[in-house]
């Protein structure tokens, strides 16, 4: 019961300080975790040894995906690839289904692209296209919000669902398939969502000038700015079907070949490189300190960071004998899959960051996965995804996205929260409702 109240204490220390005195996610898990080993007695050399392990052995797996992802992310979006993407969507679904093609939009670009980029990229699109089909344009802003938020939870290679199915040690190509799957279904939910509720409110879209020079700019072709994207993801998911007990692709060099290249790092490192032929005159110093690799560097760094102090809070707990202790009372309690998403459901919550809450709950999950009964490999991939369903929501004024949704498109905060809000708490409880019913059928 002491080592339980002190895993509280120390999850009250990580909010508080995150929330009221706005210190970086960093620095409230790395020195919280070490105060959670001094608390629950641990000796000096099991504290140093848990900080190594932790923060190394996280970041030695999934530092580096992290990083390319974003490099992934700033080529299309400094090129216009993701604007390409997006139109070439649109063109799919046609303008007579706006809101469709919006939620489909701001659901793929937000796989290799941050959601608030997205939804920046996004908004001048969404305003014309409101104006075009006399959809309101309230509808066509939660339509990409909502789009944004689906796959920025559950797909890689976004930040967040890689850091938790490292920390996890979770097979990355299953989660990218049931990724794919699951956030697709809570688009349903959503559209309907928004054709009740988005499409009553009155918003005019107030349209800024022209810029002639991004008019003028010459755009990738849509088969250039998809290929980035789509084969990366293809080949990881290929390596995990190839590595199945049943050897379907046999065991001959073809496997061989496509476990390699299907390697997460060495798939997203493919997609990198199809990215720099996105540009329409390639010039080395987009690859220098001060060009686009530099400033994704500085973009990813925080992250990094987050991610290996939440592996050294998950490496404290583990090595507390946490486990041991807490693991029988919580498989009594059969709380299984929803443990990590009520955890990262109140860590959104209060805090704001999806990143921040799946890293955290990943941490605090990983030693419990074997008294939770999901420490087989297909389970760890729905803990992930149990993880991301929560991380979905509540998306309120502590996330700097829900900021973006509304000062961009002028909705007021009431309206926020009665759309965009309440939008992620029917995509979180829509997606772990998938969770639960595929395991229970198919596991």
């Amino acid at each position: 019961m002491i080592l339980i109240l002190t895993i509280l204490l120390a999850l009250a220390i990580i909010l508080i300080a995150i929330v009221k005195f706005d210190i970086h996610p960093f620095l409230a898990l790395f020195v919280t975790a070490i105060l959670y080993g001094l608390l629950s007695g641990m000796s000096g050399d099991l504290i140093i040894k848990s900080i190594s392990e932790g923060f190394g052995g996280v970041l030695g797996s999934i530092g580096l995906l992290i990083l390319l992802g974003v490099f992934l992310g700033t080529f299309l979006e400094k090129t216009g690839g993701a604007i390409v993407i997006a139109e070439k969507i649109l063109d799919w679904i046609g303008h007579k289904s706006v809101t469709k093609a919006m939620l489909l939009c701001g659901y793929i670009l937000s796989i290799p692209v941050f959601g608030d980029s997205t939804f920046i990229m996004m908004n001048p699109i969404s305003k014309s296209l409101s104006l075009k089909s006399k959809v309101p344009y309230a509808a066509t802003t939660i339509a990409v919000a909502l789009g944004a938020t689906a796959s920025h939870s559950l797909v890689p290679p976004t930040p967040g669902p890689i850091a938790t199915a490292g920390i996890l040690e979770a097979d990355l190509g299953m989660v990218i398939f049931w990724g794919l799957i699951i956030s697709l279904i809570t688009l349903i939910p959503s559209y309907y969502f928004i054709k009740k509720v988005a499409y009553k409110i009155p918003l005019e879209p107030q349209l800024a000038k022209i810029d002639t020079e991004k008019i003028e700019k010459k755009y990738p072709s849509a088969a250039k700015s998809f290929m980035p994207v789509v084969l990366p993801l293809l080949l990881i998911i290929l390596a995990s079907i190839a590595k199945y007990p049943s050897q379907p692709f046999g065991d001959g060099i073809f496997t061989t070949i496509i476990t390699f290249v299907g390697s997460p790092v060495i798939a997203l490192l493919l997609g990198v490189f199809l990215s720099f032929t996105l540009p329409a005159k390639f010039d080395n110093k987009l690859l220098s300190s001060s060009g686009w690799i530099g400033e994704a560097i500085l973009i990813a760094a925080p992250v990094i960071l987050i991610t290996g102090a939440g592996g050294v809070f998950g490496k404290m707990l583990q090595n507390s004998g946490i486990a041991d202790l807490v693991g029988e009372g919580l498989a009594s309690a059969s709380w299984g899959i929803f443990l990590p998403f009520l955890i990262a459901f109140s860590l959104k919550t209060a805090q704001g960051s999806s990143t921040v809450a799946m890293i955290t709950t990943a941490s605090i999950i990983a030693p419990l996965l074997g008294s939770l009964g999901m420490d087989s490999e297909s389970m760890r991939v729905f803990a992930v995804l149990a993880t991301g369903a929560g991380a979905m929501a509540i998306s309120h004024a502590n996330d700097s996205f829900f900021w973006a949704v509304t000062q961009l498109s002028g909705l007021k905060i009431s309206q926020g929260n009665k759309t965009h809000s309440l939008g992620t708490i029917i995509m979180s409880f829509t997606a772990i409702g998938l969770i639960f019913l595929i395991t229970k059928i198919f596991y």
